[in-house]
């Protein structure tokens, strides 16, 4: 059974829920005190900062951040019963050049009608490397989002934290 929520945890509630943007069609939850609780006087919430727009057209800005694979289509990439069609490795490789080949890779890819690959960033020295950080930012760019529709870390036999699944969208028909 659930407790009824304290005046300061409504408080807090309402601080929280403030900043929060409802998908459409929905309302922001809002918790109903108890008549204990209705007696006790909340002090008013904070309105949430006014949003400054972008500098940036909206058609350059970075998507959020790339979904990943659907958990069936990940187990079948990671079982090989959907096939991982080619593979890159992008040990040896600087900033620049790493992502200059995994775009040029990935258009390739899809223009083949590969629908996944596997990208083998590796880990870096101590686990941190910055292809490992940076490779699923480039995958995110709004040029490649009609091409990839989601990465995932791949399994162990593939390269584990080192490597990634990415699944590519359908080439449509023409």
């Amino acid at each position: 059974m659930k407790r009824p929520l304290k005046a300061e945890e409504l408080r807090i509630w309402s601080l929280v829920a403030g900043t929060v943007h409802p998908m459409p069609g929905r309302a922001t939850p809002i918790p109903r005190p108890t008549a204990a609780e209705a007696a006790v006087e909340t002090p008013a919430c904070i309105p949430p900062p006014a949003k400054t727009p972008s500098k940036r057209p909206a058609k350059s800005q970075p998507r959020e951040a790339i979904d990943g694979i659907e958990p069936n289509r990940r187990h079948r990439i990671a079982r090989e019963r959907d096939p991982i069609a080619a593979r890159l490795d992008l040990h040896g490789y600087d900033q620049a050049r790493a992502r200059a080949v995994l775009e040029a890779f990935l258009h390739r890819a899809w223009d083949e009608g590969f629908r996944s690959v596997l990208v083998i960033t590796g880990k870096g020295v101590q686990g941190d490397g910055i292809l490992r950080r940076q490779t699923p930012e480039w995958l995110a760019a709004p040029h490649l989002a009609p091409i990839v529709a989601g990465i995932s870390e791949a399994h162990r036999r593939h390269g584990g934290e080192g490597a990634l699944y990415v699944a590519l969208k359908r080439k449509p028909r023409t």
